[in-house]
């Protein structure tokens, strides 16, 4: 079924029929800090993808709409494993905090690997050791992901669909000139602006909730470094989420795992 597109994707898809920037906004700018937020936020990165396994970039617009780059078997068990996890993280969270936050929502980019993850997820909540672990926490879990074009994948431009390798010609790059565009790439800045717009409107539409993230790697790597402060959030691709990894979204630098350096990804 064709679902409404948000604001933002409409942009995107003019951009894409004009041939101009080939779906990147282009900004001059980081965008302003995060404000104090209403909500507690938690980011989870889809599980292993056809995509990855071929070892292509997979960030078409296309994919919007469409089921191609889903999720392995594997890509599916590490989605419904990260259940665990973010009880974990809910469970820590909910004995350092004295607020009561006990709805727990999934917001998921609409490329088919992190919607998938998303409810592979929500599966695993449904297993009887962490419904019964949930319930003894006093969650509210809505079963219900909420589709958020905002969180798709960056985009890659002329790199789409080629080897994983050649995200060594943007990611050094991205460390000294968070706006650049260079093969028609979405820039740091662009993905930390629009995910800047998701985040604000979703605290307006939520009060004291738990808010989880699925999305993408470098989309999720931005976000993290963005929300925690990070002075240049270029270094993003020295943070790397593992697929169906989940962390909580903290507003401090030293929240941050250590830096770790990659060299460029290798085909799977």
């Amino acid at each position: 079924e064709k679902r409404p597109r948000s604001s933002q994707t409409k942009r995107f898809l003019t951009s894409l029929e004009s041939g101009i920037q080939k779906n990147c906004e282009v900004v001059s700018c980081m965008p302003e800090p995060l404000p104090e937020l209403k909500n507690s936020y938690f980011l989870l990165r889809h599980g292993q993808s056809e995509g990855n396994v071929e070892g292509v970039i997979s960030s078409a617009r296309s994919l919007a709409t469409s089921e191609k780059h889903g999720l392995t078997k594997l890509g599916y068990e590490q989605g419904v494993e990260s259940a665990t996890n973010l009880l974990d993280l809910l469970e820590q969270q909910h004995e350092s905090s004295e607020d009561n936050t006990k709805n727990v929502i999934f917001y998921s980019s609409p490329f088919s690997r992190a919607r998938q993850t998303a409810q592979a997820c929500l599966d695993g909540m449904k297993g009887e050791a962490q419904s019964e672990r949930a319930k003894q926490m006093g969650l509210d879990i809505q079963l219900d992901m909420i589709i958020e074009d905002g969180l798709m994948e960056r985009f890659f431009g002329r790199l789409d669909a080629e080897p994983l390798s050649t995200y060594g010609f943007v990611w050094p790059v991205d460390m000294i000139n968070v706006t650049h565009t260079e093969y028609d790439v979405e820039s740091v800045a662009a993905v930390s602006t629009r995910i800047r717009e998701v985040v604000l409107k979703i605290d307006e539409q939520h009060e004291n909730c738990n808010i989880v993230l699925v999305s993408h790697a470098d989309v999720l790597q931005i976000t993290q470094c963005y929300a925690a402060g990070l002075p240049n959030v270029g270094l993003f691709s020295q943070y790397r989420f593992g697929n169906g990894e989940v962390r909580a979204m903290q507003r401090s630098e030293t929240s941050l795992p250590e830096p770790a350096p990659l060299d460029p990804p290798e085909k799977a």
